[in-house]
């Protein structure tokens, strides 16, 4: 269902995000991200000599995780195809830090820790939360065939990970039953 309708308005900004993920043939994955802002009017980042117009690009950034079934960052390509300053096309190599990293529990601190500050491009880094969501929906086929990670009780970790897997939803009650912490369910 959309958005309810709201107060009369004047559309200034669009950021899309696009998200992709192709099995190769050389059995790893390529996890895709695009960003592309663009204005409504003619705009003038700091320190340009022509205004950009509307509908132009201020930024257009793709970055390309190579990744393995388990999620181990083999190689990544980026590429700053429209930015406001010209240095920034000199971001993209700074992604190659990111090369033996996994993703996983701990991405975001990962991403933050090889990247941050100057050391890498704040547009890239904002892009790699959702690839990383990106690629375990993509290899959703070949993650679900394994057996289901357990914490040290026993519990399954997916358990209270999200809404859905909250422990006292009925998908807990479906899917594990022994850790159902809900309200007794009746069969009618």
């Amino acid at each position: 269902m959309p958005l309810l309708p709201t107060v009369d308005r004047e559309e200034v900004h669009q950021r899309q995000i696009v998200m992709k993920a192709y099995r190769r043939s050389d059995g790893l994955y390529d996890i895709e991200g695009r960003v592309v802002d663009t204005k409504t009017a003619p705009f003038l980042s700091p320190l340009a000599q022509a205004e950009r117009q509307p509908g132009e690009p201020v930024h257009d950034i793709w970055v390309r995780l190579v990744i393995d079934e388990w999620f181990e960052i083999k190689d990544v390509a980026a590429s700053s195809d429209s930015t406001p300053f010209v240095v920034c096309t000199q971001a993209p190599p700074s992604l190659k830090a990111l090369i033996g990293a996994k993703i996983g529990a701990g991405w975001s601190k990962i991403v933050r820790e090889k990247l941050k500050g100057a050391a890498g491009c704040t547009h890239m880094m904002e892009l790699l939360g959702p690839m990383a969501t990106t690629a375990y929906q993509a290899l959703w086929p070949v993650t679900s065939k394994r057996p289901q990670p357990v914490d040290v009780n026993g519990r399954p970790t997916k358990i209270d990970s999200c809404f859905a897997y909250a422990s006292h939803t009925e998908i807990v009650a479906q899917l594990w039953p022994e850790h159902y912490t809900g309200p007794k369910i009746t069969k009618e």
